[in-house]
């Protein structure tokens, strides 16, 4: 059986994601009408989603949506912990209201360290940094300090089991109590930003890697069990089924929703279940949700998500905080960074002179993955790269001086930036 792990440092087949875990592909005919598309679409590394169009849509239309990211406070921020926050950034630029979770409660859980160590790392490793790269002012929590999301975890539990857990999870008779609640925290951070008090009932988008899938599918299903309403396509229509008891008043409801826009519909009451004669089942959906929490339902819109690409390791595996020589922490002085590129592994020929007659792989080179998750921001630059690499005419020791330039440049600034961001940290975040 194929499990994801979010807890592993294992690297994936993208391709196997599609055919498995009905993850979507992320191509361009989704994202090349959105305002200024950003690097990590145009170079595929944002590779699949769930459910993007709703956000598309809220988007092009200019309706509210959110997005909920978290970090994980085990460790010194890199680069490949970088693309989250460059999507984030992004998505805030384009109107976005943004929820950051400090997953200090997991941390604690999964990895050992106190909820005060997980504070202090937070803090110092990622918000500052965070603060650094563009992120403006938005809502970072703790999840230990925010009661809405523990109360959410609590309740949203009862419509899940212990069998479709140990499913997702793969848990065994030696997981921790706290570490088989944690998946119950991370659908509570996601869904509370629909509750009235953080914005109510939106589109909501979390970006992640791949291997927090099991987070996002875990949460859709819980976000899905308390609907009292099921909408979907069918033939060509809106079918809204009643997932309650009392169907004659909620199907009273959806037939009000389809007479207002003036749709065509078939009712049943028999099978508790009205076909609407209408394209958007999105919009519709959406209705029905505010109806649910009229009331006393939760009505929560499933959330969306996209799947970025993994940075390689400079060693060609994958970059991770447990392997400090073959990652790129921000950081890092320019010396630690120096050694580290000089070592990293490229995809030049053995020789120069074998390099110059056959060329080389620079898809299979940790320098120009550097450039690609967006260390040369001009795509006509980085083809121009790639195709002179494939020529044998740029050379591996170029592209590393080039590597090295523009990492000094960046990290220099970011560490201006970031001396300055402790100063701004109060206006993100309350401690108490």
């Amino acid at each position: 059986m194929i499990r994801i792990d979010p807890w592993s440092s294992q690297k994936y087949d993208y391709e196997h994601l599609f055919e498995n875990f009905g993850i979507e592909r992320f191509d361009e005919s989704i994202w090349k009408d959105l305002p200024s598309p950003p690097f990590f679409y145009r170079r595929g590394i944002v590779f699949g989603h769930r459910d993007f169009g709703i956000i598309r849509d809220a988007i092009k239309n200019g309706k509210p949506w959110a997005i909920l990211t978290g970090l994980m406070p085990s460790g010194k921020m890199h680069l490949g912990h970088k693309i989250v926050i460059d999507q984030v950034i992004y998505y805030q630029s384009i109107g976005a209201d943004i929820h950051i979770a400090v997953a200090d409660i997991e941390a604690y859980a999964t990895r050992g360290y106190s909820l005060k160590q997980a504070e202090k790392i937070a803090i110092e490793e990622y918000i500052a940094n965070y603060i650094a790269l563009g992120l403006k002012p938005c809502n970072i929590y703790f999840q230990s300090k925010n009661e809405h999301v523990k109360d959410m975890a609590y309740l949203l539990a009862k419509k899940a089991n212990l069998s479709e857990t140990l499913a997702i999870y793969g848990f065994t008779g030696s997981t921790n109590m706290s570490h088989i609640f944690a998946p119950f925290i991370q659908a509570g951070d996601i869904l509370h930003v629909q509750l009235d008090e953080y914005g109510g009932i939106r589109p909501t988008l979390v970006p992640v890697g791949v291997d927090q899938d099991p987070h996002i599918r875990f949460c859709r299903d819980i976000a899905s069990a308390h609907r009292m309403y099921s909408v979907m396509k069918k033939d060509g229509k809106v079918a809204v089924f009643i997932k309650e008891e009392d169907a004659k008043k909620l199907l009273d409801i959806a037939e009000g929703i389809a007479t207002k826009h003036g749709y065509d519909f078939e009712r049943n009451d028999a099978y508790k279940a009205i076909y609407i004669d209408a394209d958007d089942e999105r919009e519709i959906d959406f209705e029905l949700a505010l109806e649910e929490r009229k009331l006393g339902g939760y009505g929560f819109i499933l959330p969306a998500s996209t799947y970025h690409r993994f940075i390689t390791g400079l060693d060609g595996n994958k970059m991770s905080s447990s392997r400090p020589n073959y990652a790129i922490f921000l950081s890092d002085d320019i010396e630690t960074v120096k050694k580290k590129i000089w070592a990293a592994k490229t995809g030049g020929g053995v020789t120069m002179e074998e390099h110059r007659r056959y060329g080389g792989k620079p898809e299979q080179c940790m320098i120009y993955e550097l450039f690609t998750y967006g260390l040369i921001k001009d795509d006509k630059q980085l083809e121009e790269i790639y195709e002179d690499c494939r020529a044998g005419k740029q050379t591996c020791g170029k592209c590393k001086k080039m590597a090295l330039q523009l990492m000094e440049e960046f990290l220099n600034d970011l560490k201006e930036k970031r001396e300055q961001a402790k100063e701004e940290i109060k206006e993100y975040i309350k401690l108490k």
